[in-house]
């Protein structure tokens, strides 16, 4: 009987292995930059092509390597960084494992460039599918210059997977970002297609944060420091008015690595506690400081996820250090120090303090007047008799319920509005103002009251968007509004699509847009933030949402506009959002997918009675 186990050769086994470390084009350009850290470089330079199916080149000025470390670090598990086993758990670089580099050569073609201080000659490599095809020696700088061509040329499956440009790239940035957040003093510059995305110099924590994400974030943070025998927590966390929906810039940083930890977050979203509107999330920009002993990076292929030997000591620590940083900096006054005739008194050993008094004039009664009249006396008859001079008592008034207006123009129901031939003539009856309860079709059914009206507005906004290009509002005051480089990628793309639903947008310097106008008929409040909203979802969701702008649009417009919970309504209104919702092409779920409508059969109700 012969065997049927046999070794991998080194390229199937490195292509395995790449399955987990070169997972799309960011983890390229995160483990190369990761090295140039670790090699000391103070300026990383990163060129893209096609979002990095064309080009990922890494320069650096670190201290580069000697000829057989070049041709070693393509090895295998092949790492300067541990000796033994015991070394893992006193790491303090980036990478660790040796894995990188030998993952990206079998599924590139990667060219190396590098030469130390103490070198002459550099050493120029370059390998195609974990094949080497030459080495040869090269007059170059000092540092390193990596660069990987074609990702995945040899893997056509795994190229086939990719996702669009602007997905990949925009997880390119949120690598780039992790890292150029955290190591503030090393300069970065990020080239895409050409164009300069970033350009960071060396500066501190606040200053990198601001020039990754733009000036509006300058006035919006909060420090926080905290230092115990555990653990030592600084950053910033953000003002809880700025908290917003979707996608928000929320980074843990331990020994200065990112990290994903849920844990913590839950802590940190404690001490927002009943300080945030439903469904927004702040920012935070939190750094830990441990030893490297209480701590393991090591059980995740990315090293994103970290376990703590003290994480439940450390909840407590940082719930307190953001509640403190809250409670200290939401009730302290400003000053403005830039006022001329800023005038603080100064205390000194000679400085008299006087106690406070109280002056209490005893003579006076508040009911005499100034001329010293003894009571009050109404010197001009009101003469209620008129307001009902032609008033007929015998005249019946109009139900008012029945004929009850909502509060605003915008939450109101069009009861005039013609009703499908099946409309509903049974009573409706309202359950805590958030249920209409009713019979359709001889059976009992309960409808949410807002997700239907939900419903009902989505399909007109979208109906009328579809039909013709909407009005444009002019602005008396137009808005500012300023981007990070992600997302002017994305505002770029979207510029026609927003003009043709009634946005007048046009560019106002670098990362800078002016709003001129807005869709007719709409809120200047609810056109800002129907924008943003618009961008996170194009940040978040790997979809098309050039195709999807009208649909966002009147999902948007819906749920701003819906009445809402809590509402009470007259019998008429409600049967018209029932009449209405059935006339809908989709009565059983809101835009979001949400249950409309449950009914209630009837051996469901003959059960409870047995």
């Amino acid at each position: 009987m012969t065997d049927i186990i046999e070794l991998l050769p080194d390229s199937v086994a490195n292509q395995i292995a790449a399955g987990e470390v070169v997972q799309r084009p960011s983890s390229v350009v995160k483990e190369l930059v990761e090295n140039s850290i670790d090699a000391g470089a103070t300026t990383i330079k990163i060129i893209i092509k096609d979002a990095g199916r064309t080009l990922i080149q890494v320069i650096d000025n670190g201290k580069g390597m000697s000829e057989h470390d070049a041709r070693k670090s393509f090895e295998r598990h092949a790492t300067s960084k541990i000796k033994s086993a015991d070394d893992l758990f006193s790491l303090s670089t980036m990478g660790f494992r040796g894995e990188a580099l030998a993952s990206i050569a079998a599924v590139a073609q990667v060219e190396l460039k590098t030469r130390r201080e103490e070198d002459e000659i550099g050493t120029h490599i370059i390998i195609a599918g974990s094949k080497i095809e030459s080495q040869e020696p090269i007059s170059t700088v000092v540092g390193t210059n990596f660069m990987v061509k074609n990702l995945f040329f040899n893997v056509p499956a795994r190229r086939k997977f990719l996702k669009k440009d602007q997905v990949e790239m925009n997880h390119i940035l949120e690598d780039f970002r992790r890292i150029a957040l955290i190591y503030e003093n090393i300069n970065f510059v990020l080239i895409h297609n050409d164009g300069e995305l970033y350009n960071l110099k060396s500066s501190n924590s606040m200053q990198r944060i601001v020039d990754i994400f733009g000036k509006k974030y300058q006035q919006m943070l909060y420090p926080i420091n905290v230092t115990t025998e555990i653990i030592k927590i600084k950053g910033y966390i953000a003002k809880p008015e700025t908290a917003t929906k979707g996608n928000t810039t929320q980074y843990f940083f331990i020994n200065g690595r990112y990290m994903q930890h849920p844990y913590f977050h839950k802590a940190v979203m404690t001490a927002y506690d009943r300080l945030l509107h439903p469904e927004t999330r702040p920012s935070y920009f939190i750094r830990f400081e441990a030893s490297p002993q209480t701590i393991d990076v090591n059980i995740h292929p990315t090293k994103t996820e970290i376990k703590f030997e003290n994480e439940q000591i450390i909840w407590p620590i940082l719930s307190t250090a953001v509640k403190e940083a809250l409670g200290k900096f939401i009730q302290a006054p400003v000053l403005d120090f830039e006022q001329e005739d800023l005038n603080i008194p100064t205390l000194t050993s000679d400085t008299k303090i006087k106690a406070p008094t109280t002056h209490i004039n005893t003579s006076y009664n508040p009911f005499h007047s100034s001329g010293g009249a003894s009571s009050y006396k109404r010197t001009t008859p009101m003469e209620w008799e008129v307001l009902y001079k032609n008033f007929n008592k015998s005249e019946e008034r109009e139900d008012v319920s029945q004929t009850e207006i909502y509060d605003s123009e915008e939450n109101s129901i069009d009861i005039e509005s013609p009703i499908f031939e099946n409309k509903c003539l049974n009573t409706c009856v309202q359950y805590k103002n958030k249920y209409i309860i009713t019979t359709i079709d001889g059976e009992l059914v309960y409808i949410n009251q807002h997700r239907a009206h939900e419903r009902i507005l989505f399909e007109q906004y979208l109906s009328q968007e579809k039909e013709k290009r909407k009005v444009s509002q002019q602005l008396l005051f137009p808005e500012m509004i300023e981007l990070h480089e992600e997302e002017v990628m994305i505002m770029d793309s979207l510029m026609e699509d927003l003009s043709y639903i009634g946005y007048d947008i046009g560019e106002f310097g670098k990362n800078t847009y002016v709003i001129n106008g807005i869709p007719d008929n709409m809120e200047q409040s609810l056109a800002m933030k129907v924008i943003q909203e618009i961008i996170n979802i194009a940040k978040t969701e790997e979809k098309n949402i050039k195709t999807e702008v009208d649909e966002f649009l009147a999902e948007t417009m819906a749920r701003s506009t819906a009445i809402p919970y809590g509402k009470t309504l007259s019998e008429k209104e409600m049967q018209d959002i029932v009449n209405q919702l059935f006339k809908c092409k989709n009565q059983n779920y809101s835009p979001k997918g949400k249950t409309i409508i449950i009914k209630v059969d009837e051996d469901e109700i003959e059960k409870k009675f047995k």
